[in-house]
């Protein structure tokens, strides 16, 4: 009974530390998660090294974290710096009425007026429609003014948590292995499944990261280069609004050319119109369907709705952060589902086949 009372006792306070401990970790959680996710991603060039250079565990985590931070971290460091410029020069012109969104949705209605037409026969007024626009439009620009200003105003805290993710990465990729290890030892879920599970979390993580956002970059890019090549202003940052729209199954980059597209056609355009419509299908559009299957693979897709509603959601609990965690939680509970239905579904034939005494 006092054995009993004690085992308790402890498994309370265990939980109860561990909370803490989480709570404690709060600040630094995306530092953390990206660390983890940097980890998992080149652990397989991590191996080539060994294979290679043999264990050297300091040796290979040093040249795994420095060919990371040469073709991840100083790109993305230079691309923010320039789209925060960017986006504060933009704003800056829509304060100072270079920039008009109502106008050019104006001149849409003028060029086009069948689009009003159109809506009238389903009782939407395009008075409504132009004035939410403009001010979703004037939200977005002083929502980014006020994150690029944050960014630059807590720049230590920014490379604090840079400088701690590097730090953490480095003893993840020269120790991960030992680390899966202990936490398999600690968990009492059965070695079996926690194996299956840390495997379908690296799974998973690789195929968001890797894949999800390597194609949201790739056609973020691409809208990029072709609203550059067609003249079309602050190009980097459209680049950037249609790589995070990538991210989002159904609507994708579209959600930007598309409306690009027809403005051009409306002020007379039609040359550049017409090559940003075919450059937006034929290039932009089917990136993502050459791409995903080759970088995130068949069996760890999931379900467009599941995509869409988890990315949502991710932004909503964890910020930016949440265009990968969002994804990576709902696939870690449809792998613990498809877990426990498996198991479940044997089990239950176990017990059908053994035989009934019906004496």
């Amino acid at each position: 009974m006092y054995a009993k009372l004690e085992t308790r006792t402890f498994l309370a306070m265990l939980v109860g530390v561990s909370l803490a401990f989480v709570f404690l970790m709060k600040p630094f959680f995306g530092p953390i998660f990206w660390a983890i996710a940097i980890a998992l991603i080149f652990h397989p060039f991590q191996m080539y090294l060994v294979r290679r250079l043999g264990e050297r565990p300091n040796t290979n985590a040093l040249i795994t974290l420095t060919v990371c931070m040469l073709i991840v971290v100083i790109p993305v460091l230079v691309l923010v710096t320039s789209l925060v410029a960017e986006g504060l020069g933009i704003y800056q012109q829509i304060q100072d009425g270079e920039i008009k969104p109502g106008e050019y949705i104006d001149q849409v209605n003028k060029s086009f007026p069948a689009i009003q037409s159109l809506l009238a026969q389903f009782d939407v007024s395009f008075s409504e429609i132009r004035d939410r626009v403009v001010s979703v439009f004037l939200g977005g620009s002083q929502f980014l003014a006020k994150q690029a200003l944050g960014i630059g105003q807590n720049t230590f805290q920014f490379f604090l948590g840079l400088a701690l993710m590097v730090y953490l990465a480095f003893f993840l990729l020269r120790d991960g292995s030992k680390l899966v290890d202990l936490i398999i030892r600690a968990l009492p879920l059965g070695d079996e499944r926690e194996r299956l599970l840390f495997a379908k979390f690296a799974e998973v993580t690789r195929a968001t990261v890797k894949g999800n956002l390597l194609i949201a970059i790739i056609q973020g890019a691409l809208g990029g280069i072709i609203f550059w090549i067609l003249g079309i202003g602050g190009a980097l940052l459209w680049g950037v609004v249609m790589a995070i729209c990538s991210l989002l199954p159904a609507v994708g980059a579209a959600l930007v050319w598309v409306p690009a597209a027809i403005y051009l056609a409306a002020i007379g355009d039609i040359v550049q119109a017409a090559v940003l419509t075919l450059f937006g299908v034929v290039v932009i559009g089917l990136a993502d369907n050459l791409l995903r299957p080759i970088l995130v693979g068949r069996d760890t897709k999931l379900p467009d709705y599941i995509v869409l509603l988890s990315t949502l959601g991710g932004i909503v609990m964890f910020g930016i952060n949440g265009f990968v965690m969002g994804p990576l939680v709902a696939a870690l509970f449809m792998a613990f589902w498809g877990i426990f239905i498996r198991e479940f579904s044997e089990e239950a034939h176990r017990a059908d086949d053994e035989p009934r005494d019906v004496g």
